[in-house]
């Protein structure tokens, strides 16, 4: 039944985002726009929750509310809006795991995303921000978050990673729907240099994790 649902809102998820992707192709964004900015700071609060939801539930995809924050909302708000929902959710996580342990929390994502998060988790997070930081620079961040938690990982060896990797990560994807649909050159052509950093950084952090596969076994990590 878990699964079932999760199934469902992950369906109803992907349909609005191509729903509305398609209405802003064929009926231009600044119709839905000016809707946008008639519901005012409710717009922001929505995405927020959003993008909370697929970060407790790592199945969904949350990379989509950060392009549909920049398209919607413009790169400053989007961005905003985006970097405060990472925080505040990403320690959600972390401090739920930590709190309430595996149990909780596998019951909460499932067995699938469970197996994920401990291959995290076998990573010495511990005494190692930068590849912290790494890792919560992927597009696996809200599996990171939760590893974190169940790894022992204190709250401050936590923070300030997560602070670091979100002003990083998130610049890059909002302003990509940002330019996208404003057409703004200069904001599409710095998006798609973030995005290669971005790559650049998930490639350097895979190769350290399969260094240490190679160098312990046990401490194997899935990057893909």
């Amino acid at each position: 039944m878990q699964r079932w649902r999760r199934f469902l809102l992950i369906t109803a998820t992907i349909a609005g985002l191509a729903v509305f992707f398609h209405l802003a192709q064929v009926h231009g964004l600044e119709p839905i726009r000016n809707q946008v900015e008639r519901l005012g700071v409710w717009a922001p609060i929505a995405i927020l929750l959003l993008r909370g939801v697929s970060i407790l539930l790592p199945a969904l995809p949350s990379t989509a509310y950060s392009l549909l924050a920049g398209t919607l909302l413009g790169f400053e708000t989007g961005f905003i809006t985006i970097v405060i929902a990472d925080l505040l959710f990403c320690q959600a996580a972390f401090l739920l795991a930590r709190r309430y342990g595996r149990g909780l929390i596998g019951r909460l994502v499932g067995s699938g995303a469970m197996a994920r998060i401990e291959g995290f988790g076998r990573n010495q997070f511990q005494g190692n921000p930068f590849l912290l930081t790494g890792l919560l620079m992927t597009g696996l961040f809200d599996f990171v978050s939760y590893a974190a938690g169940l790894s022992g990982t204190t709250w401050r060896a936590f923070v300030v990673p997560l602070v670091v990797s979100v002003l990083l990560s998130d610049a890059p994807i909002v302003a990509l729907g940002a330019g996208l649909f404003d057409g703004g050159r200069l904001i599409l052509g710095l998006a798609l240099l973030g995005m290669f950093a971005l790559a650049v950084v998930a490639g350097l952090v895979k190769r350290r994790t399969q260094h240490n596969q190679a160098m312990h076994p046990s401490t194997s990590t899935q990057l893909d």
